[in-house]
């Protein structure tokens, strides 16, 4: 082997390793995604095969031996694979219906039919074109010396892609909402992959249409170089995600409890606003209800559906714009930031510190420069 070749199969190597090792991690992993990172699992099992069978084509395996006949490519499935994943991930409770699902899988069951009569031709082939039938030869032309396989595999990525983008631009619906923050790797990924892919369908055109289908390897493998670069990100990203949820499950209220929330609402602000209840360091859930004359649990309730926020975080979040206010008056300027902190109701430095890093995303002292 040349010295390139054996750069390349060891960079497409690693790709392989990686992809197979992440999909396995993926495939075991049970949580709130584990549908998902099972697609995320095959994705990246087929893509460390298609590497594989690159590197046993340089050491010369899979030409025109046995395994010809075996190491087949399943190109055509990878656009369905992504589309499912990322369905999988933003749909709650998903499971794939083979009844209405099978569609997507029939252009990968076609290439493994076409793949496999093209190959079968090398049994009749005596090196000339009487030997083959006209579907053979034609068959054989059109899958070998036409770019045919990577067009529709680019093309069919292109299009779930684009299908997959959708959904993560769904509307929100009645019962839940995609949590758009935590998709965003999700979105990363499929714009690279989409433009890899017509990348990839421009090069191969323009080598076909003006070097006559030359397709030498200064430019195929570069092509498997970018896929093993995508397997190894594509592992690595969703091996550190495959905890987060992206769905948030919203509590459907009936109109009845919806309106007696809202009261309960409107007397919790009043109580915020006018009487400056949250500067009470001492506040409990328990304290705030009896103020308003209500049961915990529907305190609990109501702040959880009405506001959105956990207790800790809704009380919080009044006492950061109360101390935002108190940081505006000249009259406090001889404050130090801590004193003005317990002022505004928080009853420890520690508990300030990460209250207004976790609501803000910045520092105490970054909110006092500003």
């Amino acid at each position: 082997m040349k010295p390139l070749e054996i750069f390349l199969s060891i960079l497409l190597s690693i790709g392989a390793i990686q992809g197979t090792i992440y999909g396995f991690i993926l495939w075991k992993n049970k949580n709130v995604n584990t549908i998902a990172n099972k697609f995320l699992a095959v994705i990246l099992w087929f893509f460390a095969y298609r590497l594989l069978v690159e590197v046993l084509k340089l050491f010369g395996i899979g030409y025109y031996d046995t395994w010809y006949h075996i190491l087949l490519e399943y190109n055509w499935i990878y656009g369905a694979l992504i589309f499912f994943f990322v369905k999988a991930y933003v749909t709650p409770k998903f499971k794939l219906n083979l009844k209405q699902d099978w569609i997507h899988f029939l252009p990968v069951i076609i290439e493994f039919i076409w793949s496999n009569f093209i190959k079968s031709q090398n049994f009749f082939w005596d090196g000339t074109r009487e030997s083959l039938s006209w579907l053979g030869y034609w068959g054989y032309v059109v899958w070998m010396q036409y770019p045919t396989q990577y067009v529709v595999c680019t093309a069919l990525i292109v299009f779930y892609i684009s299908k997959s983008e959708k959904l993560l631009l769904q509307p929100q619906a009645e019962s839940y909402e995609i949590i758009t923050e935590n998709t965003k790797w999700i979105s990363r990924v499929l714009k690279i992959m989409k433009l890899y892919s017509i990348l990839v369908i421009l090069v191969v055109l323009i080598d076909f249409i003006f070097f006559d289908y030359a397709f030498n390897r200064i430019y195929h493998y570069p092509i498997f170089i970018g896929m093993a670069i995508i397997t190894y990100w594509l592992g690595i990203e969703g091996f550190n995600k495959r905890t987060t949820s992206v769905i948030k499950i919203k509590t459907v209220l009936d109109p009845k409890e919806k309106l007696q929330l809202e009261e309960i609402a409107l007397k919790i602000k009043t109580l915020m606003l006018e009487e400056k209840s949250f500067k009470n360091p001492d506040i409990t859930l328990s304290s705030l209800s009896e103020q308003i004359g209500v049961k915990s649990y529907l305190t609990t309730k109501c702040i959880n559906t009405i506001f959105g926020k956990k207790f800790n975080d809704f009380i919080n979040e009044y006492r950061i714009d109360e101390l935002k206010t108190l940081l505006e008056d000249p009259k406090n300027k001889n404050y130090t930031l801590l004193s003005l902190a317990f002022d505004a109701g928080f009853n420890s430095k520690a508990s300030f510190n990460r209250a207004v890093k976790k609501l803000t995303g910045e520092s105490p002292s970054a909110l006092k420069s500003r």
